[in-house]
């Protein structure tokens, strides 16, 4: 990765669980940070059942599985903005609050896809 390191993935239970991220989401959010042209932060990476479960993540969340991250996003402009990279660099499944995009590469899971928290 050119842009992140794993502990930016950590879940915060598990120093180092961040190494547990699926290769292939880390490399399209290094093309994304490529594209976007500025920093991205992640709120949440991997996530242990513990954290999950503390945070009111759902028992299928694809963070379980280090297939997901929540990006923060503060502003309707980069909101716009990241959505519009992230799904150039191949994302088809996204969540949208307030201050976070939510992206997976869960194939177990409905693809298409954007809903809102």
């Amino acid at each position: 990765m050119k842009y992140f390191n794993y502990e930016e993935f950590d879940s915060p239970d598990i120093q180092g669980s961040g190494q547990l991220m699926n290769e292939q989401l880390l490399h399209m959010l290094d093309a994304a940070r490529k594209e976007y042209g500025k920093p991205i932060v992640i709120n949440s990476g991997y996530r242990t059942e513990a954290h999950n479960e503390k945070v009111g993540g759902k028992p299928s969340s694809s963070h379980l599985k280090g297939l997901a991250v929540d990006i923060a996003c503060k502003n309707s402009l980069d909101r716009f903005k990241l959505y519009d990279v992230l799904r150039k660099v191949g994302f088809k499944r996204f969540g949208v609050g307030g201050t976070f995009i939510h992206v997976d590469i869960d194939k177990s899971k409905t693809q298409n896809v954007t809903w809102t928290y």
